[in-house]
């Protein structure tokens, strides 16, 4: 059992830095350091700094689905729902502007690195476009429902982006409210 909190720790710690420093700049001694533990209990975890990235995609991708799952609990409408989606870029905006979107920078760091880990990240991205389009064909807009799911990311992405190089909130909100707008002209 303490293996398994000490596992998850690792892992904990190895996706807030490889948010805030980047997967090529952390390294093992970053994570070792960070946890409080030597590099050999360290490697008794995890052998490779792949197996660690892996570790924290799968984190993510479980912590991701939680989210969607309470968003389609707690969302009334499907564009209540999508509501919560942008909402990200507020909620989160502290993280954005200093470090960018967690997906959007992990997907292009690996895109980079032409790292093989790259297919499993962009299940993220996947997990959201899926979602999305599900929201949109539950609006009626079964026919373009990928085409505006992919837009809304795109969108949501390009915002991030933008909020971590000029660390402009009145931008953000801006766009936040384009976007609900948005949202709302594709049901009508």
């Amino acid at each position: 059992m303490a293996q398994d909190t000490k596992r998850a720790q690792i892992v904990e710690e190895a996706d807030r830095l490889f948010y805030q420093q980047g997967f090529d700049h952390t390294s093992f001694a970053d994570i070792a350091d960070a946890v409080g533990i030597s590099r050999g209990n360290f490697y008794y975890h995890f052998k490779t700094k792949d197996e660690i990235l892996d570790a924290v995609i799968e984190r993510r991708i479980v912590n991701t689905q939680a989210m969607l799952d309470r968003w389609e609990i707690e969302g009334e409408t499907p564009e209540a729902r999508i509501r919560g989606f942008i909402d990200i870029l507020v909620v989160n905006a502290d993280k954005i502007r200093q470090f960018g979107c967690p997906v959007g920078t992990l997907t292009s760091e690996l895109t980079k690195l032409g790292h093989p880990s790259l297919s499993s990240a962009k299940e993220l991205f996947t997990l959201f476009r899926q979602w999305l389009k599900r929201q949109f064909e539950a609006m009626g807009v079964t026919a373009k429902a990928d085409e505006l799911a992919m837009h809304l990311l795109m969108r949501s992405q390009g915002v991030a982006t933008l909020s971590a190089a000029f660390k402009d909130d009145s931008f953000v909100r801006h766009e936040v409210d384009q976007m609900y707008r948005w949202v709302r002209d594709q049901a009508a």
